[in-house]
C-alpha cells in the first residue's frame, strides 16, 4: 500500500516530543555571519543566532552538515516559526552530566569566576554553581583569591535543578583525588596552583593537600623572597621531595627539575682561572659573586684589594656591578667557591719589589703613628713601618717617635722587602752611620775612656761621647765592697774608667772604676774616693 510523504511525515512528528525543554537533534544545513539554520526534522527549518555556536575564543565551531544537540524553545513563536536554542541545549547536557556526578559521588571541573557574599561564583560549563567561603579548601584559608579564574575540582554537594541551585565544595574531594594523594611518592612531578608566598617558602595546593616549597628549594641560584620567581595563583610543576602521609605534609622542589649546576664545576672553573661575573649580595665580610646562575662565589673582603684590606665591601662594589674574580678555592661538596677580585690586578707588593732594593733611600708621607712605629706611604698606594728601634741611635723609640706628625714628610732607608708577607721594613736611623760602631772600633775592650756621670743608681750611667753611655755595675766601681754608688759618684762628676765589655748588637758598654783603682796600685781605704786616689797618684809623680 503506498503513502503519500505528507503521512509519513506527520507520522514521524508524533513519535518526537514536543514538549518546550526536549532536547532533540538537529543538522546544520546553512553557516551565515549572522545565524544558523538547522533541520531539526520538524515542518520548517529553524534560524539561531550564531552566537550559540561560538567557543571561549569566539570561532564557530559548527560546520554544514554537523548534527548538534537544541532545545525546543516553542513550537510556534507567533509566527509559525518552531523556535530553537543551542545554548540551552549545552545547558541542559551539563545538567545530566552533573546529576549524574553527583549521583555517583564524582568530582566536576569548573573555574571560580568571581566572588560573591559569603563565596565565590563558579562556572561548570555555562552553568553557574556556588562555592561558600568555609568550604574553599581543606584548611581555612585568610585569602583565597589565588584560586580565582582557575580550573578547579569540585565535589557537588547539593544540587536542585528546578531552583537552578548547585552547591561545591573543595573541602570534601574524594575520589580521584584521594587515590592521586596515596600514590603520590617521593621523586614524583606534579602540578599545582601557588597558594601563599612567606619569606620562606611558597605553599603549592595539589588538590585536596598544600605541598610547601622552601626558598631554597626554588631555584639553584640566590633567591632572596619567593616573589622574585612566583606569583599567587600561578600554575607550576613541582617535584615531591618528601611526604608524611600521617601528617599529611608535602616538601616540594623546583630547581631539581632542572640540572644541578655544581655537577663538574671543578673541570669548568679550576682553581687560579679568571671570568667574570655580577655582584649579587654584600655583607660585612664580603660580597657574592655569580659566575653563572645558580654558581655564586664569595669574595672575602681581605680578596677585594690588595691595600684596603678593612673597607666595607660596599664602598668597593654594588649590587649589579660587573667584576673579574679568580678561583682560590673550590669545594664541590659543601658548594662553595672562593674567589679574589685583587688577583686580577697587579700586585702592588711585588711591583714594589720588582723596582727597589735593600738598602735604597726612599721619601714618602706618614699615614699613621702608632704604639710600635711610624707607617710611611709608598708608590703602589702600600705602607712601609719604621719600627720604634728604627727611629734614632740614640734615643729611645718612645722619645724619638714624639718629634714625627702625620703628613710629615720623611727619608727612609729600605732595611727588607718581603713582597709574600706583604710587609716593607724602612729605617731612619740608617741614614747616618752608627755612632757605636765608630766607637766601638776606635775604643776596644781595655781602653781608657773618660765621661760625664749622668745617673747614679743600682750602677752608674756615664755619658762618653754625645749619644754614647757606658754602665758601671756595683762591683766594677771598687775593690772594695760597695752598697751605694753615691758613697763614690755624684752626678756630672767627670771620670775615667776603663771599657771592659762591648755588646754590639744590644750596643752596651761596660765600664769599671775598679780596673783603674788596680792599676793605681793603692791601698787606699775602703772609704776613699776615686778622686782622692788620682789627686795621691799625682802628688807622687
Amino acid at each position: 500500500m503506498s503513502e503519500n510523504f505528507a503521512d509519513l511525515f506527520e507520522e514521524s512528528l508524533s513519535q518526537l516530543s514536543f514538549n518546550p525543554g526536549s532536547v532533540i537533534k538537529a543538522e546544520v544545513i546553512e553557516v551565515n555571519s549572522s545565524y544558523i539554520v538547522v533541520n531539526a526534522g520538524l515542518k520548517t527549518e529553524s534560524y539561531i543566532s550564531v552566537a550559540e555556536f561560538k567557543d571561549n575564543e569566539g570561532k564557530v565551531e559548527v560546520e554544514v552538515g554537523d548534527q548538534v544537540d537544541v532545545v525546543l524553545d516553542a513550537i510556534e513563536n507567533g509566527c509559525g516559526e518552531t523556535k530553537l536554542s543551542r545554548e540551552k541545549a549545552k545547558r541542559a547536557v551539563t545538567w545530566i552530566a552533573l546529576e549524574k556526578a553527583h549521583d555517583e559521588g564524582n568530582n566536576v571541573k569548573g573555574t571560580i569566576i568571581e566572588r560573591v557574599r559569603g563565596g565565590f561564583t563558579v562556572e561548570l560549563e555555562r552553568v553557574k554553581a556556588f562555592l561558600p567561603g568555609s568550604l574553599v579548601d581543606v584548611r581555612p584559608v585568610r585569602d583565597p583569591s589565588y584560586l580565582e579564574g582557575q580550573e578547579l575540582e569540585f565535589r557537588i554537594i547539593k544540587l536542585d535543578k528546578k531552583r537552578k541551585n548547585i552547591v561545591l565544595s573543595r573541602r570534601d574531594l574524594g575520589g580521584e583525588n584521594e587515590e592521586a594523594l596515596e600514590a603520590l611518592q617521593e621523586g614524583q612531578e606534579v602540578v599545582g596552583i601557588v597558594k601563599n608566598l612567606t619569606d620562606y617558602g611558597a605553599f603549592v595546593d595539589l588538590g585536596g593537600v598544600d605541598g610547601l616549597l622552601h626558598i631554597t628549594d626554588m631555584s639553584w641560584k640566590r633567591v632572596k623572597h619567593p616573589k622574585e620567581m612566583l606569583e599567587v595563583g600561578e600554575k607550576i610543576k613541582v617535584v615531591v621531595l618528601k611526604y608524611d602521609r600521617d601528617k599529611n605534609r608535602v616538601s616540594l622542589g623546583l630547581k631539581q627539575l632542572a640540572d644541578d649546576p655544581w655537577r663538574d664545576i671543578g673541570r669548568r672553573y679550576p682553581i687560579g682561572s679568571r671570568l667574570f661575573g655580577k655582584v649579587t649580595n654584600i655583607t660585612d665580610y664580603g660580597c657574592f659573586v655569580e659566575i653563572e646562575s645558580g654558581i655564586e662565589g664569595l669574595v672575602h673582603m681581605s680578596e677585594m684589594d690588595w691595600t684596603n684590606k678593612n673597607i666595607h665591601p660596599a664602598k668597593v662594589v654594588g649590587v649589579g656591578t660587573e667584576v673579574e674574580v679568580m678561583v682560590l678555592e673550590l669545594d664541590e661538596e659543601r658548594r662553595r667557591i672562593s674567589l679574589g677580585m685583587k688577583q686580577c690586578q697587579d700586585n702592588p707588593w711585588d711591583a714594589f719589589a720588582a723596582t727597589h732594593q735593600k738598602g735604597e733611600k726612599i721619601k714618602g708621607n706618614i699615614k699613621s703613628i702608632t704604639d710600635f712605629g711610624i707607617f710611611v706611604g709608598l708608590t703602589g698606594d702600600i705602607d712601609g713601618l719604621v719600627h720604634l728601634s728604627d727611629i734614632s741611635w740614640t734615643e729611645t723609640g718612645e722619645q724619638a717617635i714624639r718629634n714625627y706628625k702625620k703628613g710629615q714628610e720623611v727619608e727612609a732607608v729600605i732595611l727588607a722587602i718581603d713582597s709574600e708577607r706583604e710587609r716593607i721594613s724602612l729605617g731612619v736611623k740608617q741614614l747616618e752611620d752608627d755612632i757605636y760602631v765608630h766607637y766601638f772600633a776606635e775604643h776596644p775592650k781595655g781602653s781608657e775612656v773618660t765621661g760625664k756621670v749622668t745617673e747614679v743608681a743600682k750602677g752608674v750611667t756615664v755619658q762618653l761621647d754625645d749619644g754614647i753611655e757606658g754602665k758601671i755595675k756595683l762591683a766594677d766601681i771598687s775593690r772594695t765592697r760597695v752598697n751605694d754608688a753615691s758613697d763614690f759618684f755624684d752626678v756630672d762628676d767627670e771620670i775615667k774608667a776603663i771599657v771592659i765589655g762591648l755588646d754590639k748588637k744590644s750596643r752596651f758598654i761596660a765600664l769599671s772604676t775598679k780596673e783603674l783603682e788596680a792599676d793605681t796600685g793603692s791601698d787606699a781605704p775602703a772609704n776613699t774616693t776615686l778622686g782622692d786616689l788620682l789627686k795621691e797618684q799625682m802628688e807622687k809623680e
